[in-house]
């Protein structure tokens, strides 16, 4: 699933207001015809310093998976080489 993110143009500019970002989640399929087409599933708005904040966390989460699959696949090595 792919993401369009664009900067969400507000019709009312207020002060201090935070700017807004429009996340769109996208997928590939196929018309009638066969041809792929992009299909919007559904759209997020919300502040950029939340969707910042969301995607450090998921990035923090994922660094951590990463180190346990390598412990992981380290073990499953030292097996395999074990004599």
């Amino acid at each position: 699933m792919a993401k369009v993110i664009a900067e969400k143009v507000q019709e009312q500019v207020q002060v201090n207001s935070p700017k807004m970002v429009e996340i769109k989640h996208t997928r590939t399929m196929q018309d009638a015809s066969g041809s792929d087409v992009e299909v919007v599933d559904w759209t997020d708005v919300k502040s950029v310093d939340e969707a910042i904040s969301q995607c450090e966390s998921n990035i923090a989460s994922l660094e951590a998976q990463l180190a346990e699959f390598e412990t992981e696949l380290a073990d499953y090595i030292a097996i395999r080489d074990a004599e």
